[in-house]
């Protein structure tokens, strides 16, 4: 399946036994040798009440993450398409935490991403207090940084183009920087108005990718947080656009676009 070109192998192990090694998994993300894809989704049981599924999620190195926007409406296509929910509100269990999908009648998808959490333990990101910007030192160059947490780590940082931005670079080495133990997705944003963004992601374990859904949450919540962006807000991704909604401070950030299946099959291990 793919979302703007974020593509993931979604895989139901409600209906089939399955145990996957990292190994396995590394495999099956292999563009050349596997399926290939940015990141493999299991379609789990929950045992909590207030959800009909577990959505878990693994990069393409064999990592376990707690979020995925652009899979989380992967998802939720996936569960209706496959008949195994008649419901058109989905409650999901994630590793970060409950999340709410929406199939709308244009056929996107909306998710509740939850609120945006700027306390820098929540990334983890070794750092006080939450400053309109924190300041990074990488490679002896000073940066200047919005830190969240979308259910999983984002640093922001505005550029002025992000077609000359140093992604590979830049975002290789944040990616790992000390100060982030658990490593961070690095988004490069560029700001064409108060209503439109242009977004580059470079994600922890998958490297730069067409589109990256928390991605685009993270660079809104940052952008309006520091009164540069309104509360809806176009992205502009590699891959196509996403929607997203923000009224700011406590409430919580919803975000809309598609999600498609490109084609079913079997893959022996």
């Amino acid at each position: 399946m793919q979302g703007i070109g974020n593509d993931f192998v979604v895989i139901d192990v409600i209906n089939q036994k399955i145990a996957l090694t990292k190994e396995q998994i590394r495999h099956i993300s292999h563009r050349h040798f596997g399926v290939g894809c940015d990141q493999l989704l299991l379609v789990e049981n929950s045992e909590r009440e207030d959800a009909e599924f577990c959505y878990r999620i693994f990069n393409a190195d064999g990592g376990e993450v707690e979020q995925c926007g652009n899979g989380a409406r992967c998802f939720a296509r996936f569960v209706v398409d496959q008949g195994m929910t008649d419901s058109r509100s989905i409650p999901v269990e994630t590793k970060g935490g409950l999340i709410h999908l929406q199939l709308e009648a244009d056929g996107r998808v909306t998710v509740d991403m939850g609120v945006p959490n700027f306390e820098p333990a929540s990334l983890p990101f070794e750092a006080e207090g939450t400053p309109e910007y924190h300041e990074l030192v990488v490679n002896g160059e000073k940066y200047a940084i919005g830190a969240v947490s979308i259910g999983n780590p984002h640093v922001v940082l505005l550029v002025d183009s992000i077609k000359d931005a140093p992604v590979q670079a830049l975002g290789a080495a944040i990616e790992s920087h000390e100060r982030f133990p658990q490593r961070v997705n690095v988004g490069f944003m560029e700001i064409e108005d108060r209503d439109n963004i242009r977004l580059r992601v470079y994600e922890r374990g998958a490297g730069e990718t067409m589109a990256c859904g928390t991605g685009a949450c993270a660079a809104v919540a940052v952008g309006i947080k520091n009164r540069l962006l309104d509360e809806q807000v176009q992205v502009e991704l590699r891959g196509g656009d996403l929607t997203i909604y923000w009224p700011g401070a406590g409430t919580h950030l919803m975000m809309t676009g598609p999600a498609e299946t490109v084609y079913k099959g079997q893959i022996e291990l």
